[in-house]
């Protein structure tokens, strides 16, 4: 939204004034320049507007990182558009801009937290419409956040305070969202419907899996099962279709490959000819030679260089694919996918190694050179774990003395303050910039921190509430912190929009307003902490 403030508002103006001379005295009580402010705090009318938009930041950021790799970009899964908000609020005040940073809308979230029929796994049980919803619902919160802060800057610029820079220049709330359509809950038609939801609610980058859409399973646990590229590529044509219809030309397709964990292929893809795509997936599937006389009433049976093989088959029907096979599956996945139509590739990993993600994306790197990760930064990882292991490898190698750590017991607090723990730290620490200079990982996201951070929380506050602390707990643990952190939400009433409302209805019904912004506002009370902010301010000024 940098540098269109002012022209939106330009723009509004002569409409509106054009408008109330078209159609005379009966429009004499509006106001020609709030009606042009109203227009400025809301930008973006529909979810395709914002789709549009954000798939142009999505492109450019591409773009940029492939120039530069130090040019990754970043997301948290949010589960609801308060708490959107409220990160992207954040990442406004600590980091000045949204620049490349985005939203990410996590299945598994979705499953578990948003679900009608209650918490459910990560297995595509919930609604088909939750995630399209969902994006709807974060879309408004970002909206309002962008016409809350808009709204005080035209109230200071009404006060005569020169704010009008940061109105023509301002960063909007409105970022990409990367939404997870699972494995497209059914057939490519059923994708292809479901896409059009997503992108009408404002997805610009759908992220979709290669499992089997019936018996999806999340990436980190067991049970996985692909399916032949042929089906994955239709789904994937499906979405572009989608995008293409809708009018977002731009729009990112992210292909995920579930193939390193996945030991399992529902069915066997017809070859058509040596070589071809599904003959590739065929010489994946393990097999036993044998003999005509051998084979049972009803095998499936397959001929492989020359000789007749039985693929092993489980009871339920399901391939088994050859040990060994994932990484080599993992690689044809994503050079497939890239090939026919995807933007993005993620693969799902068992740790969080940089050294292991980079051996697979730099062997899809040979045949297409600018491919790029997203990467997802599992809370499903155990994080300190990981990189203990690595560390303790490493500093063996080295010819360190490790008789002072147990191998078996490195999550152990003791090694906090370690050489192993310092070292394993400044790993994690630097995972984002190592995996985006050495993997290939153009956005790094979490998948469900909000998850987590909620659940912490809760627990650090009922722990003192209900316990000894009482009303401190909230007192210290929260409200005290929100205000000396300067987060906004301190003020909730302003939050969920009321000074807003209030200037809403100073321009609807003029000095018969009835606000809620008077002397008896008990959210009047903070403002003493802005005020002793600037004291506290200029008393540094002057020592």
């Amino acid at each position: 939204m940098k540098n269109l403030s002012q022209n939106s508002y330009s723009s509004a103006l002569d409409t509106v004034r054009n408008l109330k001379q078209k159609y005379g005295t009966s429009w004499d009580a509006i106001n020609s320049e709030s009606a042009a402010r109203m227009v400025s705090q809301n930008r973006f009318k529909t979810g395709l507007e914002i789709a549009k938009y954000t798939a142009g930041i999505m492109r450019k950021d591409m773009a940029e990182y492939d120039a530069d790799s130090s040019n990754y970009t970043q997301s948290l899964g949010c589960w609801h558009g308060f708490v959107a908000q409220q990160k992207m609020i954040a990442v406004k005040k600590h980091h000045k801009t949204t620049s490349k940073r985005y939203l990410y809308l996590s299945g598994w979230m979705v499953a578990a937290l948003r679900s009608e029929f209650g918490p459910l796994p990560d297995q595509s049980m919930h609604e088909k419409t939750a995630v399209s919803s969902l994006i709807e619902e974060i879309y408004d919160f970002l909206r309002q956040a962008d016409a809350i802060e808009l709204n005080d800057l035209f109230r200071r610029l009404e006060k005569g305070e020169d704010v009008q820079s940061k109105i023509d220049n301002f960063d909007s709330h409105i970022v990409p969202i990367i939404a997870d359509i699972d494995a497209g809950f059914g057939n490519e038609e059923a994708t292809y419907l479901l896409a059009k939801k997503m992108i009408q609610a404002g997805a610009c980058a759908i992220q979709i899996e290669n499992q089997v859409s019936g018996a999806k399973q999340c990436g980190h646990q067991d049970g996985k099962v692909t399916v032949p590229h042929e089906d994955f590529i239709s789904k994937l044509n499906a979405i572009r279709y989608a995008f293409l219809e809708l009018g977002v030309d731009e729009g990112i397709i992210v292909a995920r490959t579930d193939s390193e964990g996945a030991s399992l292929t529902q069915k066997l893809p017809v070859s058509q000819e040596p070589g071809d795509l599904a003959s590739q997936y065929l010489a994946f599937v393990e097999a036993e030679e044998i003999g005509i006389n051998e084979a049972k009433e009803d095998d499936v049976l397959l001929k492989r260089d020359g000789k007749l093989v039985r693929p092993v088959r489980l009871a339920n029907g399901l391939y088994k694919f050859k040990d060994g096979s994932n990484i080599d599956r993992v690689v044809l996945d994503c050079i497939t996918s890239l090939q026919n139509g995807a933007d993005l590739l993620w693969i799902e990993t068992p740790t969080p190694n940089v050294k292991q993600i980079a051996h697979m994306v730099n062997r899809v790197k040979e045949v297409v050179p600018n491919a790029k990760l997203v990467y997802n930064n599992s809370p499903s990882f155990n994080w300190t774990l990981n990189f203990r292991q690595q560390v303790y490898e490493e500093m063996r190698a080295e010819g360190e003395n490790m008789t002072a750590y147990d191998r078996n017991n490195l999550m152990d607090e003791h090694y906090d303050a370690s050489e192993l723990g310092f070292r394993a730290d400044q790993k994690i620490k630097t995972f984002q910039i190592d995996g985006a200079r050495e993997a290939g990982i153009f956005h790094h996201l979490i998948t469900l921190p909000t998850y987590h951070t909620t659940a912490l929380h809760m627990n650090d506050l009922t722990e003192g509430y209900f316990g000894e602390e009482g009303m401190l707990a909230y007192v210290k643990g929260v409200q005290r912190q929100e205000i000396r952190k300067g987060v906004a939400c301190v003020k909730h009433q302003r939050m969920a929009g009321s000074d807003l409302g209030d200037d809403h209805k100073t321009f609807f019904a003029g000095d018969k307003a009835l606000k809620a912004g008077g002397t008896n506002n008990t959210s009047n009370q903070f403002e003493v902490v802005e005020e002793s902010k600037k004291v506290r301010k200029e008393i540094g000024k002057v020592a």
